[in-house]
């Protein structure tokens, strides 16, 4: 690593342009890494809003399911008492 340090320092010198090259390149590869962070951040808050709607569907079903066992038990009694 430090070879390659003195290296850089070395093609630095004789080609100041390139150094900068080196540096934007560095600096892309950090905002990539970012990037790649905040893609993830967000796959994962997306994956949560979905596995939050899918509980919600289902306890929203079950609901439903037990709104029809009431109702029909409500109709057996009101049949039941003939009214």
């Amino acid at each position: 690593d430090t070879i390659g340090n003195i290296q850089q320092a070395i093609n630095d010198a004789y080609n100041p342009d390139r150094g900068r090259d080196y540096e934007d390149s560095r600096d892309d590869g950090w905002q990539r890494e970012v990037s790649d962070d905040r893609r993830r951040q967000y796959d994962d808050r997306r994956r949560q809003f979905e596995d939050r709607r899918r509980q919600l569907d289902e306890r929203q079903r079950q609901l439903d399911q037990e709104r029809q066992q009431l109702e029909d038990e409500e109709r057996r009694m009101e049949d039941e008492y003939g009214r």
